[in-house]
């Protein structure tokens, strides 16, 4: 996400595309949900995502923790 893509009156959940190293916002808004936890996750703090599931992650723990599920699958 660059600069110029933000839209800071956004409200309600961001639909984004994630990519290796940036992601691309589809319907703006101001989070997406943890796919583990279901918490919400401020774009702007956005930092852990797996471009091949399409899916964002609160924090490295819980990345780290889907990379082990999906394994034992």
């Amino acid at each position: 996400m660059n600069r110029m893509e933000r839209d800071f009156g956004a409200q309600g959940e961001a639909k984004l595309r994630y990519r290796s190293g940036d992601f691309d916002i589809l319907v703006h808004g101001a989070y997406v949900t943890c796919a583990v936890t279901g918490k919400k996750i401020a774009l702007e703090e956005l930092r852990y995502w797996n471009a091949d599931l399409q899916e964002a992650y609160v924090d490295a723990d819980v990345s780290y923790q889907r990379v082990k599920e999906m394994q034992t699958s």
